[in-house]
């Protein structure tokens, strides 16, 4: 009985320790290209509890893709149902990103959206990206 009981235990033991391993490892983002961006090359992570502050974090290049137009790209962020978070690029260049956003209140980050955005002025709305919605 003892030696079954150690077996269930181990059998737990392993499958939480396959959950938190899916869970920090990297997955690619999907290309995002409305007119003027391009993001690529990204890839997100959803941390465990104890690293990072279990956040949804994210990787990627972040692209003028229309350097004379005089706008600036950006990206967005926006998890556990908060508001947005940008992140600037810079105008006329292709910048690597790499951040990590998480709710302050929980233990780690289970929903984010991501988005890749061309910021038109105040008197023309912005074109994003269709938003991207993850879970680990």
């Amino acid at each position: 009985m003892k030696t079954a009981m150690v077996g269930v235990v181990a059998a737990a033991v392993f499958l939480a320790g396959v959950g938190t391993a899916m869970a920090g490892s990297w997955h690619d983002l999907p290309q995002m290209t409305p007119t003027g961006v391009t993001f690529d090359r990204g890839q997100y992570r959803f941390n465990a509890a104890g690293r990072s502050h279990g956040a949804f974090e994210w990787t990627g290049h972040l692209k003028d893709a229309s350097a004379r137009d005089g706008h600036n790209v950006y990206m967005q962020v926006r998890v556990e149902g908060h508001d947005w978070v940008r992140y600037n690029g810079k105008q006329r260049q292709t910048v690597f990103m790499h951040h990590l956003n998480w709710d302050g209140a929980q233990q780690y980050t289970d929903d984010a959206d991501l988005r890749a955005c061309r910021d038109r002025g105040s008197l023309r709305p912005d074109n994003c990206s269709f938003t991207n919605h993850f879970k680990p």
